[in-house]
């Protein structure tokens, strides 16, 4: 995989060196899979994990598209809840709740951090967007020790208007003074990488389990396959 991601990014324009590097969190920074023994336990399966998220955003993005905006957190409830009806369980309030707060404890994957700490050292400027709430994505970052590497950290739901609506990636642009087009969006999302490219950013789309990038759209300026394949591109 970063054999092929290295050559796919060889044919894309490189990332400005003054460019601020804007991390999505979940599944880019922050790995889900961790969730996996919750989905065992409360509904017989962690495969099931991956389809809840998926119902999750497609919730989510429905409420953007209908103009009735639905906060991450109560996407993530009713998704569970949508998901139990189907698999044929039960689940009571506590057991969703439990589910959604384990959110906030997601353990980073293995080279973030590292990624993160080089990329630093070497000068570019990190910040953090996230379609989660603020509240939520500080403590996700403050419990995974990742905080530290972000001089800034940003949430879609501050403007109301989840990524990836242009708002949500205006909204880093606006707060920190500078134009899209001098932010590189890191994600490990097609449809994330789409939108900020879009709204006029540079993006890096992160491989992670195989995902691959959207062919429709916007094309990431450069495709990896971890945060440290990253730094190691961007000369860090």
């Amino acid at each position: 995989m970063e054999s092929s991601a290295r050559e796919f990014g060889a044919l894309q324009d490189p990332i400005a060196r003054d460019s601020t590097l804007v991390f999505d969190v979940n599944e880019t920074l922050l790995d889900l899979a961790w969730l996996d023994p919750i989905f065992a336990r409360t509904l017989a399966s962690s495969a099931l994990r991956p389809q809840w998220f998926a119902q999750m955003l497609q919730l989510a993005f429905v409420g953007a598209i209908t103009g009735e905006y639905v906060d991450f957190p109560s996407a993530q409830r009713a998704a569970l809840k949508m998901l139990a009806r189907r698999s044929g369980h039960s689940l009571g309030e506590a057991e969703v709740d439990q589910t959604v707060e384990a959110m906030s404890h997601l353990p980073p994957h293995p080279d973030a951090s590292p990624g993160l700490s080089r990329l630093a050292r070497a000068g570019w400027r990190l910040v953090a967007l996230t379609n989660s709430p603020l509240s939520v994505v500080e403590a996700q970052l403050s419990n995974s020790g990742l905080r530290e590497h972000f001089s800034a950290v940003f949430s879609a739901d501050q403007v109301r208007q989840l990524k990836p609506a242009a708002a949500a990636y205006h909204l880093v642009s606006s707060r920190l003074g500078i134009d899209p087009g001098q932010m590189c969006l890191v994600a490990a999302h097609a449809w994330d990488v789409s939108g900020a490219g879009t709204a006029g950013c540079q993006t890096v789309f992160v491989a992670r389990g195989g995902s691959v990038p959207s062919p429709l759209g916007a094309q990431p300026s450069l495709e990896v396959a971890t945060i440290t394949e990253l730094a190691d591109r961007l000369g860090s």
